[in-house]
């Protein structure tokens, strides 16, 4: 999600409040999702729901006569919320709604003890699409029907991850709002690990990490950082040995292939 103003800041942290007294996270996730393929098709909603300028009793009149037939009443009091409040853009109540949709079925997940599980399926589908080049141009092509990019992602799940990770997969081909199919996995996956209230370390090793290796990594780390640090790891054989941590925006290169790279650049200095 693109970086909100302050007035849309202010607007999503009101409408997580409310989210939090939600029950079912599953339903309201959904629902969520299918209000944010609206709005994506439909520009004139989206501007009508987001002017700040008209009352708010016009805006939340209008999420009634549009949803409440169609939409739990937890979702259609959450739109209620989401429409009062002042947004910076139009743009930006469709993320806010997006953000909210995740972070129902994150949250979810959370609750039901599964989001381990969840991150660890979003980092791998991540990996797997990343690995394979024609798969993440058709996942990724705006062109492209999306009732065949949603076969194809289906198809590669194949009822192999948890319910979660199923639904925040497809909203993501569906409704990819200019990310490509990588980038948005990645994105979710570091949702899931910052619910956790856990940074994310992408590691990048030339042999597979043994589960001790991975606890002391992880200790390491966590005393470098003071913060608990969430492991996502990766195989490259072109590493030749070593490893490549990436935490946010510093990377910590142990790697032969990294150090030859630094060679070259202090012999062609």
């Amino acid at each position: 999600m693109t970086l909100l103003h302050a007035a849309s800041r202010e607007a999503l942290a009101a409408a997580e409040l409310k989210l939090l007294d939600v029950d079912d996270f599953a339903t309201v996730g959904d629902e969520l999702f299918a209000v944010v393929g609206l709005l994506t098709r439909e520009p004139g909603l989206r501007r009508a729901l987001a002017d700040s300028s008209a009352e708010p009793g016009r805006r939340t009149a209008l999420v009634r006569e549009l949803f409440s037939s169609k939409l739990s009443t937890a979702t259609v009091d959450l739109l209620d919320s989401v429409v009062s409040s002042r947004w910076s853009n139009p743009r930006e109540l469709v993320d806010g709604i997006e953000s909210l949709a995740r972070t129902a079925l994150l949250v979810g997940a959370e609750r039901a003890g599964k989001l381990d599980t969840v991150e660890d399926e979003l980092f791998r589908l991540g990996r797997i699409v990343a690995g394979d080049g024609e798969l993440e141009r058709l996942l990724s092509d705006p062109a492209a029907p999306v009732a065949g990019k949603l076969e194809l992602i289906r198809s590669l799940i194949a009822a192999k991850v948890d319910q979660v990770t199923d639904k925040l997969t497809e909203a993501l081909v569906a409704y990819p709002r200019g990310r490509r199919a990588v980038e948005g996995l990645e994105e979710l996956a570091d949702l899931a690990a910052k619910r956790r209230e856990r940074s994310v370390a992408h590691v990048t090793s030339v042999v597979p990490l043994t589960e001790a290796q991975q606890e002391r990594l992880a200790a390491t780390l966590q005393r470098v950082y003071s913060r608990p640090i969430a492991l996502h790891i990766e195989v490259d054989k072109d590493l030749l040995g070593g490893l490549v941590i990436r935490v946010g925006d510093e990377v910590i290169d142990g790697s032969a292939a990294g150090r030859l790279d630094d060679l070259r650049r202090r012999l062609a200095g």
